[in-house]
């Protein structure tokens, strides 16, 4: 199985890195004033303490990011108790005598609630936050003072429990007795659930937790090792220190601009921004078939795994809502764990989340759940909060404030008299007393001198008249300044109600235009959900167009691969047809000679029993006829002659018809124009016959049986009639086809190899041819045999082959 995410880490990895990539752009919101939230997910036993936590001399997430926090802030931060937390999860801001007096109240206090930066720190974790990189972010606000607030909570059995508050015994951990049960006595106090609130952001936050104001990166760890302390831990069969609860360490970032002269915060509460990073440690699925929890464990893994299971179920809801556009309600109060997260998910942060998977073949099932509903949660997007508005002051504030004072001390140090406001005011009253009339001396040498207090008398009254010009000129400037004040005031207020109603004017354009970014933000969910469909119909219709064309492809092949089979078989049996034909043409040309010489020998017999039995018949009964010798026959070889026709003495001989195999069938007997009559004794005779000059479609219609009568002349110049038989098939397209069957054959020749006899012309044979006719029976039987059709080749015997 193979998963995505947006970055893995192997078994070595060092935290830095996974610091750099994870957990320093949640930083940077923070000091920007933005909200983030960073959780480890996975299974019991698979790391995720150690990756927030850290191990001595390597520090986790949680205190390279305080150490990160501090580096960055660390010269903008403001005095302690300057920014206050109330109870409704927001902040306000004190002058600097407020602040003083709960520094002095603090400082009086027998025993410190918060660890002082000068203190020694606990050995127990100083190597986890001795952190050497000095990580900083980049464009800290100059002009803004900031100061950062702790708290730790844990969530156990769905219920929310104060890690920093203080009990007088140990609330999260009470003495247990062996049945499992608290020990009753009257020193113990049983912790008290916190509740969560919404405030007038919609932001979830729990009422009633304590939340401490830290300066430094010791201070902030100790703070949270005093509450790491008290978290619920327990041994179980997979982990000897297994956490029972989803602990939530709070980093909120107060920040406000300073005042136009770079000295005090300014004193306005909508110009403080408070930013908060959760830091989440939850708690591990488990199986408790694996775990073997019983009792208060069996009941801490059911409601630990209810709430990773609520959290999934959220996730899964939030990715249905935006992938298809629907408004499903999502369970956020099935669990604290979700319900105390919710502004983040609805969009008021950036979330990230590490899983933690152990390699181990028993966690193979768990580690399968974690990682597919990981890789599901990547496609949950959150909107990102605006970034607050400007405050308007000049920038660089704090540095020229700085500057001026190290300049007026420089200056101070080199006349070694008072600052220089002072010094000018101190000139100007000398030079208003300039202006009046010198005193006269006051000193009385004479008791008779009368001089002298007339004159003082007549300085004093000069003085006297110049104070009331003075103070009179100084009433009509202020009487004139006050008219001044009071016209700038009217103007300031007409321009102060223009500058309303232009701002009231405003808002009302930005209210419609917000109104119709929603409308158009709706519009643009419901063309992206469209288009979505589209796409996926789309990409469904281009699947199967794929399918279709390697299906037509592979079709096309098959196709081809069968023509050409067919084409090999078709050239192979027409070769095997052509084989055969040859083979049976061959074979019935062979028979059919044998049968003509079987036919013509048995012939030749009945023409020489007639011939002798004629000479018996016509000779006379007292004479005998000589027989010739075989000498005289040897040396006078008589040449074979056909019968002769029939004289007028003569009975008439009836010539008989062979009879055709195929009597019972119909027949097309086609005798071309140019073929000549025989005078053989065996003439073709088929009944019931189509006699046909020309083959014709109609004749052959109507017949299943062809015949063709072919002439041609042999190599001993007679002529051989040849009878070409064939069978009738109708074809596919209405006609008829013949196909050829076998050949019979019509010869004349000399038996032993002399020439025949022409026929005489006249029919009157003269008185002695019985005498030349004479044939001994024993000779010509000597020389013709009669024979089967098919026996061994014997005088007068030739095949004859034609083909079809």
């Amino acid at each position: 199985t193979q998963y995505s995410f947006k970055e893995v880490f192997g078994t070595l990895v060092a935290q830095k890195k996974l610091f750099d990539v994870v957990a320093k752009p949640l930083v940077e919101d923070l000091i920007h004033g933005k909200n983030g939230l960073l959780f480890t997910y996975g299974v019991t036993g698979s790391g995720k303490t150690h990756t927030m936590t850290g191990s001595p001399g390597d520090g986790g997430l949680l205190p390279r990011c305080l150490d990160m926090i501090f580096n960055s802030i660390g010269p903008f931060q403001a005095k302690r108790f300057v920014f206050k937390l109330d109870d409704k999860n927001g902040v306000d801001v004190q002058c600097e005598v407020d602040a003083l007096l709960e520094r002095q109240k603090r400082d009086a206090m027998p025993v410190p609630k918060t660890p002082s930066a000068k203190r020694q720190i606990d050995p127990e974790f100083a190597d986890m936050i001795n952190v050497q990189d000095h990580c900083k972010a980049e464009e800290v606000d100059e002009d803004n003072v900031y100061s950062v607030f702790v708290s730790y909570i844990e969530i156990y059995n769905n219920y929310i429990y104060d890690l920093l508050e203080e009990a007088p015994f140990e609330p999260i951990k009470p003495k247990w007795n062996s049945c499992n049960t608290p020990v009753r006595n009257g020193d113990f106090i049983p912790p008290q659930s916190k509740i969560l609130r919404e405030d007038q952001n919609h932001n979830m936050y729990v009422t009633g937790c304590t939340e401490v104001e830290v300066k430094s990166t010791e201070e902030a760890f100790e703070v949270f090792w005093r509450g790491q302390k008290k978290r619920r831990i327990a041994n179980t069969q997979l982990n000897r220190e297994s956490s029972r609860s989803h602990s939530v360490f709070i980093i909120k970032l107060a920040q406000a601009p300073l005042d136009a002269d770079g000295d005090n915060v300014l004193q306005e509460k909508e110009q403080i921004a408070l930013s908060q990073l959760s830091l989440v440690d939850l708690a591990g699925s488990e199986r408790t078939n694996r775990t073997k929890a019983e009792g208060n464990r069996l009941r801490e893994a059911g409601n630990i795994n209810q709430s990773l299971m609520t959290l999934r179920t959220c996730i899964e809801v939030l990715r249905e809502n935006q992938m298809y556009g629907t408004n499903k309600m999502v369970p956020y109060r099935d669990s604290k764990l979700t319900h105390l997260f919710k502004n983040y998910f609805d969009g008021e942060g950036k979330v990230r989340m590490i899983v933690c998977v152990n390699p181990k073949a028993e966690d193979y099932e768990e580690s399968l759940q974690v990682m597919r509903f990981a890789e599901m949660t990547q496609e949950v997007e959150v909107a990102r909060p605006v970034d607050r508005p400007l405050c308007g002051l000049t920038p660089g504030r704090r540095f020229r404030n700085q500057a001026f004072r190290e300049e007026l001390s420089r200056k101070l140090e080199m006349r070694g008299g008072p600052i220089n406001g002072e010094t000018e005011e101190q000139s100007v009253s000398e030079m208003f007393l300039q202006n009046f009339p010198p005193l006269p001396s006051c000193e009385l040498l004479d008791v008779n001198d009368d001089q002298m207090l007339p004159k003082l008398i007549e300085v004093l009254e000069k003085r006297h008249k110049l104070r009331q010009m003075l103070s009179e000129e100084f009433a009509k400037n202020v009487l004139a300044f006050k008219t001044m004040l009071q016209e700038f005031d009217s103007s300031v207020v007409s321009k102060e109600n223009s500058t309303q109603g232009k701002l009231y004017e405003k808002d009302k354009t930005i209210a419609g235009q917000k109104v119709e970014l929603e409308r158009l933000e709706k519009k643009i969910k419901t063309l992206e959900y469209k288009i979505e469909i589209l796409e996926k119909t789309a990409t469904i219709y281009e699947e199967d167009k794929r399918n279709l064309q390697q299906e037509l492809e592979s079709k096309s092949q098959k196709l081809q691969r069968q023509a050409s089979d067919k084409r090999r078989l078709e050239a192979r049996l027409q070769g095997m047809v052509a084989e055969t034909t040859m083979k049976w043409e061959k074979e019935c040309e062979r028979r059919v000679a044998a049968k003509q010489l079987e036919m013509q020998n048995k012939l030749w017999v009945k023409d020489e029993k007639l011939k002798q039995l004629k000479a018996i018949v016509t000779e006379p009964k007292n004479e005998k006829p000589e027989r010739p010798s075989r000498e005289r026959d040897r040396e006078k070889p008589v040449q074979r002659s056909v019968s002769p026709p029939p004289g007028p003495n003569a009975p008439p001989v009836r010539l008989r018809h062979r009879r055709s195999r195929s009597a019972g069938e119909r027949w097309v007997d086609h005798k071309p124009p140019s073929n000549l009559p025989t005078e053989t004794v065996m003439q073709p005779h088929v009944p019931h016959a189509i006699t046909v000059a020309a083959a014709s479609e109609k004749a052959l219609a109507k017949c299943d049986k062809y015949m063709l009568t072919h002439q041609e002349l042999a190599s001993d110049g007679e002529i051989e009639t040849k009878l070409i038989k064939g069978d009738v098939f109708k074809t596919r397209g209405g006609g008829q086809a013949v196909q050829f069957t076998e050949i019979e054959t019509l010869k004349q020749e000399s038996p032993t190899g002399r020439k025949r006899r022409s026929s005489p012309c006249n029919p009157d044979p003269p008185e002695d041819a019985a005498d030349s006719e004479w044939t001994d029976v024993e000779t010509r039987c000597s020389v013709a045999v009669e024979m089967r059709a098919g026996s061994a080749l014997g005088p007068g015997y030739q095949h004859h082959a034609q083909p079809k």
